[in-house]
């Protein structure tokens, strides 16, 4: 916040829902029947292709999603923190700090 307020820029604050869904898992994980769901898939497991909320690999899986699509676009991690996340061109620098599903963009 004092960086952005020493240099003029303007911050932008942005919360990611579903931020924890959908994230390809890269571990092969079973997880047991929801409950409501016993009598069609009685006795079986499923298996977990995409990432759910409450999953351990949650976190992990979004943030690796994440910073693969930002680096895909010219962003590279600051070695003082790896959560922040800076890009240079010729129209300026773009700083985007991640904490969990929400980011801080000036």
């Amino acid at each position: 916040m004092a960086f952005v307020a020493a240099n003029d820029l303007e911050l932008l604050q942005l919360d990611v829902t579903c931020a924890f869904l959908n994230g390809d898992l890269d571990k092969e994980l079973w997880t047991t029947v929801p409950p409501g769901y016993e009598h069609i898939y009685s006795g079986k497991a499923l298996r977990l292709k995409k990432a759910i909320y409450g999953l351990k690999q949650a976190p992990k899986v979004w943030w690796e999603t994440l910073l693969a699509e930002l680096q895909r676009d010219g962003f590279r991690p600051s070695i003082a923190d790896s959560c922040l996340l800076v890009k240079y061109s010729d129209k300026g620098k773009v700083f985007i700090l991640v904490y969990v599903d929400d980011m801080l963009i000036a």
